[in-house]
């Protein structure tokens, strides 16, 4: 085989006689067909190949920039804790929304495909779930109580992916405060939207008025949840798992990841935020409120919401034990 080169001072070509393997004679005729169907040079891009410099770690994953994403707002040490876990938690709602993309792009979606991506995404939360005592106990109480009054309206409760990840999950009426279900159950998204169970975690009890940190979100995001939530409409993971039930495509296996996906969203996840919360805002005789004025009391406890995505995976009993006892096992685990 002879090889093309170039001569970098004149645009003469010069065909060396060169001795490679099968294996690099086979790619560099894949590389040739792949440029020549695009219309483009091969040997520009070898040229590119050639002094492009050796790719390093801290290069490829912009270690630089990620190690100088934390900008605390006091002088506190532990702010920076705080502020490093909630952005690992957002990179970690990001892999879960790749896998969720995924799986409703997919055609034809099969059982195991579904399945294979719904493990990791249990494994995401997991992890989360599992390191969630940072938040628990891997901060000093009074510097917390302190630098959490420089972070107002701003609340974890802002996350709009974990509310993606909500919608990609199940059928929107699941995700409607649980009184007002049955009354929009066939009612537009945008109907449905105004009574999102999220919403009465950041309203005034006392007034009923919705707190900044609530208008700052929907603001945001409002658009974006309710576009998401049409759009899925047919092709979020309850309403996929039903067409494959339908068509008897189905698994067991399917079934128990879709139900530990319930569990680890909607009774973990909030359960040890709840527990963190007992942990730094639990004061007698008062309660400290949230930094965004959310109503963590009623709002985080699984029992009270008896939000639940896949209704008809889980007998009666359990959906009416849902969260049952967890909240009372934690106040006696934080006393």
């Amino acid at each position: 085989m002879r090889f093309l080169n170039r001569d970098l001072n004149s645009k003469t070509f010069y065909l060396y006689p060169m001795h490679f393997s099968p294996e690099i004679e086979e790619r560099l005729a894949q590389l040739q067909e792949k440029y020549e169907a695009m219309g483009q040079d091969m040997v520009s891009y070898l040229d590119g190949l050639l002094y492009a410099d050796f790719l390093t770690y801290w290069d490829y994953i912009h270690l630089d920039t990620l190690l100088s994403l934390q900008s605390p707002k006091t002088p506190f040490p532990d702010e920076e804790i705080f502020i490093m876990y909630h952005q690992i938690t957002e990179l970690y709602f990001k892999l879960v929304l790749h896998e969720c993309k995924q799986i409703t792009a997919a055609h034809p979606l099969t059982a195991e495909f579904f399945t294979i991506r719904l493990k990791r995404i249990n494994k995401y939360f997991e992890a989360l779930t599992q390191s969630f005592d940072i938040m628990i106990d891997g901060m000093d109480k009074e510097q917390f109580l302190k630098f959490r009054m420089s972070l107002l309206p701003a609340s974890g409760f802002q996350s709009g992916q974990y509310r993606m990840i909500e919608i990609y999950a199940t059928d929107f009426i699941n995700l409607v405060a649980k009184d007002k279900r049955e009354e929009l159950r066939n009612a537009p998204i945008d109907e449905q939207f105004e009574y999102i169970y999220w919403k009465f975690g950041a309203t005034e009890l006392s007034t009923g008025k919705k707190t900044l940190t609530l208008k700052q979100f929907e603001k945001k995001y409002a658009k974006t949840f309710i576009e998401l939530g049409k759009t899925s409409a047919n092709h979020n993971f309850y309403a996929l798992f039903n067409q494959l039930k339908s068509a008897s495509k189905s698994s067991i296996e399917l079934e128990n990841e879709l139900k530990q996906l319930d569990i680890n969203v909607n009774v973990n996840w909030p359960l040890v935020h709840y527990k963190s919360a007992v942990r730094y805002l639990n004061r007698e005789p008062e309660e400290i409120k949230a930094t965004g004025g959310t109503n963590w009391q009623k709002y985080l406890p699984p029992r009270f919401q008896k939000r639940i995505f896949y209704p008809a995976l889980w007998n009666e009993q359990e959906i009416d034990e849902w969260g049952k006892g967890w909240v009372e096992k934690v106040l006696k685990e934080v006393r």
